[in-house]
């Protein structure tokens, strides 16, 4: 793979590689493991993206916080010994190219299928995706159906922001979406969301933009062939059995993501791809 000028590869002290980015526009990092993106942050500007400051970056292990993949499903399966949220994030990635331009950096991933428990996923399939760097980041996974029949799946891009004051937080735009939480629903949320417990609302039939209202500005995060997305906050107690991640660190952080679940699971038939994108900003 050829890189660019402002992209470099490196290493965590653990030995996990990455790829680095550092141009006039911003400065990233993506790991080949899970194709986990940990930093994005526009030049000039905070950065967009949360990891705890007690991640340690282990092999074979999730990055706490980032852009996780959840795929071939999300949360806990039917089948309870399978693990959650897929196995995507846990397996390395193949770096596929770097292409930058004036005023973007692309950077492509692919999994190597082969890796893939047949038990867990038996279908003919390509998994790809995509970082676009710019002043804002853009990130699409791509399943493309190489079989002869088609297949079912759930996924989510399990983006963490940060925030200084999780009370301080406020989520506009998810108005008039249907959520289940808990277990509970599904409900029609009403108003603006504020944080004061623990969050974990799967929603359906939301609109394309949200906007995250924090102490430092106004972060918008958008979807692409996605009408469902997933908001999160483990507050007190759940914070203290999370692994990586301090007691007191749900006040520094949210999930908002851009998911295909319940509902919204994406069907791929014979020969088509289904492209689930994000795309985050500050305002």
């Amino acid at each position: 793979m050829e890189l660019s000028a402002s992209v470099s590869i490196r290493h965590t002290e653990s030995g996990l590689e990455y790829i680095n980015v550092d141009s006039p526009l911003c400065t990233g990092k993506v790991f080949l493991q899970g194709a986990q993106l940990s930093e994005f942050t526009p030049k000039g500007k905070h950065s967009l993206i949360w990891v705890s400051a007690d991640e340690d970056y282990q092999e074979g292990k999730a990055i706490r916080g980032g852009i996780p993949i959840c795929w071939p499903w999300f949360g806990v399966h039917e089948k309870v010994d399978w693990p959650i949220h897929g196995v995507a994030r846990k397996l390395l990635w193949r770096a596929e190219s770097v292409d930058e331009h004036s005023d973007h950096i692309l950077v492509r991933l692919s999994l190597p299928m082969r890796s893939v428990d047949k038990t867990f996923w038996p279908y003919e399939s390509k998994l790809e995706v995509e970082f676009r760097f710019s002043e804002q980041l853009e990130v699409r996974l791509t399943n493309t159906n190489l079989g002869k029949e088609p297949f079912t799946l759930s996924q989510a891009l399990h983006t963490y922001f940060p925030t200084s004051a999780i009370e301080q937080t406020q989520v506009d735009g998810l108005q008039g979406a249907r959520y289940i939480e808990f277990g509970e629903g599904p409900f029609t949320q009403h108003d603006v969301i504020t944080f004061t417990r623990e969050t974990d609302m799967v929603y359906t039939q939301a609109k394309a933009v949200q906007t995250i209202h924090t102490p430092e500005g106004v972060i918008e995060v958008a979807r692409e062939n996605s009408t469902s997305c997933v908001l999160w906050n483990p507050w007190v107690e759940k914070s203290k059995r999370l692994t990586n991640f301090r007691d007191d660190e749900y006040h520094t952080m949210l999930c908002l993501e851009a998911a295909n679940v319940l509902e919204d699971k994406a069907c791929v038939e014979p020969g088509q791809s289904h492209t689930l994108a994000t795309i985050i900003r500050w305002l």
